[in-house]
């Protein structure tokens, strides 16, 4: 899998190709959220992939053990490379996660969102009553990731050392919030720049607008991918 995911942030298959005919790359990856699989479903996936298109489906699955690991193991048949639940859901949700996929054999890694890049310790003490520093749930919540058998976690590429610390060097972090240094942050509050994301040490980063609505995208991705790879 590429160490750059592209965000597919677009509202339905057309202009997903659109930007796929304007880039040009084939066997990258692309993040697949909730806006373009709910409008397009399981066959786009399986378009993407017979393309040879690499695939992290971004669901974030949080509900009870039973639902996950049904709702999982169907995901599993699709081939994706990487899939997601959120950690808020806990050990033995996770666990059902990973049940979920194994039982159908499937390979795609597994990872959970410790908290969104649109969060921040105002919002995590005034809108949901947790009066602890953020870090410090970022890193219980990706310890309890790692206690339920998961490949790793997304965090912001500000915490991926924290996350490694805890976790080790193999526990993956997939970061979002990566922002061109002369890009916006839109409602991102957690962010970074490719370079700062590469000495954080993160695994993978995840990078949308700042590619998919650029002037010319292709150069952004470059861009990027030198800054990063590099």
């Amino acid at each position: 899998m590429d160490r750059v995911i592209i965000a597919c942030d677009f509202p339905n298959e057309q202009a997903l190709n659109t930007f796929l005919d304007t880039i040009n790359q084939p066997n990258i990856t692309l993040k697949i959220g909730m806006e373009l699989f709910y409008k397009e479903g399981p066959e786009l996936i399986e378009k993407l992939k017979d393309k040879g298109y690499k695939i992290f489906l971004d669901l974030k699955l949080h509900d009870i053990p039973n639902t996950v690991e049904k709702a999982m193991a169907n995901l599993g048949t699709l081939g994706v490379d990487l899939v997601n639940v959120h950690a808020q859901g806990g050990i033995e949700m996770m666990k059902a996660a990973k049940r979920g996929l194994e039982r159908v054999g499937a390979k795609t890694k597994l990872i959970a969102v410790t908290q969104l890049t649109s969060t921040n310790q105002q919002m995590l003490e005034e809108e949901l009553s947790i009066h602890q520093p953020i870090n410090k749930i970022i890193v219980k919540y990706a310890l309890n990731t790692k206690a339920a058998g998961l490949d790793g976690v997304v965090c912001s590429p500000l915490e991926a050392p924290m996350v490694h610390e805890a976790c080790g060097e193999d526990f993956l972090t997939v970061t979002p919030g990566i922002r061109l240094s002369d890009g916006d942050s839109h409602d991102q509050k957690r962010i970074a720049t490719p370079e700062a994301a590469k000495q954080l040490k993160t695994d993978y980063i995840v990078v949308g607008r700042s590619i998919t609505a650029a002037n010319d995208p292709l150069k952004n991705y470059q861009r990027v991918k030198e800054l990063f790879d590099a």
